[in-house]
């Protein structure tokens, strides 16, 4: 592997600056769908299993595209890579502003979620071309601008759903990313690219997107009105083992792996991935369950809230994850991270049983979004920290990239069961989901969260010794 010259051309205020809006731009088009998912299924006329995928596909996208992002940006130079990808964000964000139907809205958000690759090559780019401490605070105000996004897209989707379309929710933060992209483009300096003997593992991408890719729709078509014939199910399920397995092989005898699954083998990086895997699993459902209660109509056990108000109900939920990215590291460093994962699992399913039985004002929903979010927060980061901390320095980005992949996944797969139940539990006359349906939706989340408590059991003695 070649050096990077000592001496790089540093950047200024304002190339920091372009960063930091690309990334606040990123961070609002993420996250407009979730307080508007009951209106685009309206608007769209499909159900929650199908509303799901609109939300999931751009996490699957993003699972696949993190482990690879730092590779091409290396090979290739972060500008160069970083502004290529933009591009394909862009497309994505403009067809989803003009998708007619579910199927041209789903492209577009598999074409945005290439957006998740913007973050590490931003950091790649402020470590060319600063110093350390200089890189520190450059990362920080990139990824607090992504996240301060995720909250602009929460409070203002709705008022540009409910005032143009929901296309404009998708339309505007795309040209604020065009313009971000375009500024970037004009004041960050070229990085050389550092050639190295790695290839980049495309058969595992591909393979991984389409095993991901074909659970969640096997999964919408096998709870939906009617279902399924068994060999169709049949069908279903040896397609994706088959894809699953093949993407395992592919890994195995990679020589530059999309994802290391030897890691796997190590009793910590195990024990971490199962418990991110169950934690993100657990709120993943709470992630969709809610906006779809707040959005029901208020002539039954719903609330009818507009999309502008579920903004704002899911909104401080929104600030407790960003605070607890902060305060997860913090805690696995003064407590054992599984003290950690203890306690927001305690509380995770605490809250969510409570939920089952208490759900009949806008403030407990809230609240519930609050607690699950910090819970989820802290235990996913204090398990991060510590596993990037426990590595050796020369793995720290194989593992970290799992538990991120491992997390993504987790968060989709929770939203895809939480539409999966409302699907199963629909009235065949309203095609509405039941009240029982979102108890048993908010009883099975807390379950799961609760597994938790077993995994850490049971791993206790692998993770000491």
């Amino acid at each position: 592997m070649s050096e990077i010259s000592v001496s790089p051309v540093r950047i200024g205020r304002l190339s920091i600056g372009a960063l930091g809006v690309l990334a606040l731009a990123l961070g609002t088009l993420q996250s407009v769908v979730e307080p508007a998912l009951p209106l685009l299924q309206r608007e769209l006329g499909v159900s929650p299993g199908e509303g799901a995928l609109i939300g999931n596909t751009l996490l699957i996208t993003g699972a696949v595209v993190t482990p690879v992002a730092g590779k091409l940006g290396d090979r290739y130079g972060g500008k160069r890579v970083l502004v290529r990808l933009m591009a394909v964000v862009s497309a994505g964000g403009l067809l989803a502003s003009l998708a007619p139907n579910l199927p041209v809205l789903l492209l577009g958000q598999v074409l945005q979620g290439v957006m998740v690759g913007a973050l590490p090559l931003s950091f790649i780019l402020v470590r060319k071309h600063l110093s350390t401490a200089e890189s520190q605070v450059a990362i920080g105000v990139v990824v607090a601008l992504f996240t301060s996004g995720s909250m602009v897209g929460m409070l203002f989707s709705g008022p540009i759903a409910e005032g143009l379309s929901w296309h404009w929710m998708f339309a505007l933060p795309t040209i604020a990313v065009i313009a971000a992209t375009l500024v970037v483009a004009w004041l960050m300096p070229h990085d050389p690219p550092i050639h190295s003997d790695d290839g980049i593992d495309w058969p595992g991408v591909v393979l991984l997107s389409g095993t991901l890719l074909a659970f969640m729709l096997g999964l919408v078509m096998v709870t939906r009105d009617g279902g399924l014939p068994p060999f169709a199910v049949g069908a279903i399920a040896v397609v994706v083992t088959a894809l699953a397995t093949g993407w395992v092989y592919v890994e195995r005898r990679a020589a530059s792996p999309m994802v290391d699954l030897r890691m796997l083998a190590k009793p910590a990086m195990w024990n971490s991935c199962v418990l991110t895997f169950v934690i993100t699993t657990s709120f993943g459902m709470v992630v969709f369950l809610l906006p779809q209660l707040f959005g029901l109509s208020a002539d039954g056990y719903g609330f009818g809230a507009s999309t502008t108000d579920i903004g704002l109900f899911l909104l401080p939920g929104a600030i407790a994850g960003a605070v607890s990215d902060s305060v997860g590291g913090i805690a696995a460093r003064r407590f054992r991270p599984h003290a950690v994962v203890i306690v927001g699992t305690v509380v995770t399913a605490a809250t969510l049983i409570a939920l089952a039985s208490m759900h009949s004002a806008e403030w407990q929903l809230a609240l519930a979004k609050v607690l699950t979010a910090f819970a989820a927060g802290v235990g996913t980061t204090a398990l991060l920290a510590s596993t990037a901390t426990a590595v050796e320095t020369r793995d720290t980005g194989i593992a970290t990239s799992l538990l991120v992949v491992t997390r993504v996944i987790g968060v989709a797969l929770g939203a895809q069961l939480g539409g999966a139940i409302l699907d199963a539990g629909a009235d065949p006359l309203t095609g509405l989901p039941a009240e029982s349906a979102f108890v048993t939706g908010f009883v099975v989340a807390g379950l799961v969260a609760a597994l938790s408590l077993l995994v850490v059991r049971i791993t206790k003695k692998g993770v000491q010794a």
